[in-house]
């Protein structure tokens, strides 16, 4: 198991370097199934993992002028915000026992690990149908969409701060749709910002959390070397096929962690 955990590792900063995202969805599973970390300590580990590779992408991104810092910025100021505040004040007020009668009880971590299941669903859908489109939207100007900008960073920001996942498959289409950024521009961009919501909302979690900073900074390492492995692949390989097979992936695997969680426990 931990070898698979450390293959997975390198799976993880692929397809961030790849896709601009879905990477993160997998670094919670891996925690929790394959190193046995508590499913609330996971979303903190998660955040550092993802946050630190995203960095690296977003740097790599951003020497071939694929990031938009302005657009970053804007887009960060509510979901920063947002995961800060969940991360710091929300997540300890959950208590381990959510709602018990009888002999069902459920509990912290069952509830958040079938909410990732629910979010890998959507993540999977999302890729999927996304990776079947080769059309990269032009750049158009005059529209007024700083409102869902920051609806949709607050709701990016709950899902960060909440599940420890980045929200890239969330990030790229408000990006390419709302924006009109293009493709390349668009992954590098939501790297920026999975790195600057990630990373923050980590700093929410210390004090409060043992880390073992050890285990944390290898398997950190290791998705580092994947994403610089996905970034020089991205340019011989179209996104849109992989995007495609990393979403029946990720569906397979949201299926097999309900799967798990509901029946098998």
């Amino acid at each position: 198991m931990i070898v698979l955990g450390y293959m997975a590792a390198v799976l993880i900063g692929i397809s961030l370097g790849l896709i601009g995202g879905g990477g993160s969805i997998l670094t919670v599973p891996v925690l929790v199934y394959l190193f046995g970390v508590d499913a609330t300590l996971a979303t903190s580990y998660s955040l550092f993992i993802v946050g630190a590779t995203s960095l690296v992408g977003a740097y790599k991104n951003y020497t071939k002028g694929f990031v938009d810092i302005k657009t970053a910025l804007l887009f960060g100021a509510s979901s920063i915000t947002t995961v800060l505040l969940t991360r710091r004040f929300v997540i300890p007020l959950l208590p381990n026992i959510i709602w018990s009668s009888g002999s069902v009880t459920i509990t912290k971590s069952f509830l958040t690990m079938v909410l990732f299941a629910a979010l890998m669903l959507m993540a999977s859908f999302s890729m999927i149908s996304g990776g079947k489109k080769n059309t990269e939207p032009v750049k158009t100007g005059g529209q007024n969409v700083l409102p869902s900008l920051i609806l949709y960073g607050i709701g990016i920001g709950l899902v960060t701060g909440l599940l420890g996942a980045g929200g890239g498959f969330l990030l790229i289409p408000a990006l390419v749709l709302l924006l009109r950024l293009p493709m390349k521009n668009a992954v590098g961009t939501s790297l920026f910002i999975i790195a600057l919501n990630s990373l923050i909302g980590f700093t929410g979690d210390l004090g409060r959390a043992i880390i073992d900073w050890t285990f944390l900074l290898t398997l950190t390492a290791i998705s580092v070397v994947g994403i610089i492995v996905g970034t020089e692949m991205s340019k011989k390989i179209p996104s849109s096929k992989l995007k495609t097979g990393f979403g029946w992936f990720v569906m397979i695997m949201a299926v097999y962690i309900l799967i798990k969680e509901i029946f098998l426990k």
